[in-house]
């Protein structure tokens, strides 16, 4: 087990493979919230897109959050992987910056473009998570 205040090579590697993660938020009478997003590590961030929903109210009011990315294997010994991202969250909703996150996560996930949830202003919130602290086993 490691901790550190940025991703490692193998950490930001399993990162940056990953295609689903757990988000947890704290709603604000202190009750955990976990979901699961489709992120993109973009240098020392984590970007996810959101409607505006659960995860997005509670951000707001504790912008402290934590990203869980995992690889489960029968072989205990040897194939059990996680990465855990501690950092605090940034909302964008539209600029510039909006336009650079929405088009890292069209590239990584082109289902965005083609479903019924497409990432656009007004109806989408970019999540910018910036890492404070990193743990991770099996790396």
């Amino acid at each position: 087990m490691s901790a550190t205040s940025a991703l490692g090579g193998a950490q930001a590697a399993f990162v940056e493979r990953a295609r689903v993660a757990r988000l947890g938020t704290t709603m604000l009478d202190g009750t955990p919230h976990v979901v699961p997003v489709c992120p993109v590590l973009d240098l020392d961030r984590i970007v996810i897109a959101s409607a505006f929903d659960r995860k997005i109210a509670n951000i707001r009011d504790n912008p402290a959050v934590c990203v869980a990315f995992d690889e489960y294997s029968d072989d205990w010994d040897h194939g059990l992987f996680q990465v855990i991202v501690y950092g605090d969250a940034y909302l964008v909703e539209s600029g510039p910056e909006f336009d650079r996150d929405a088009a890292l996560l069209n590239e990584k996930f082109p289902q965005y473009a083609v479903s019924a949830y497409p990432i656009e202003v007004g109806s989408t919130v970019i999540i910018e998570i910036r890492i404070v602290r990193v743990s991770s086993f099996g790396l």
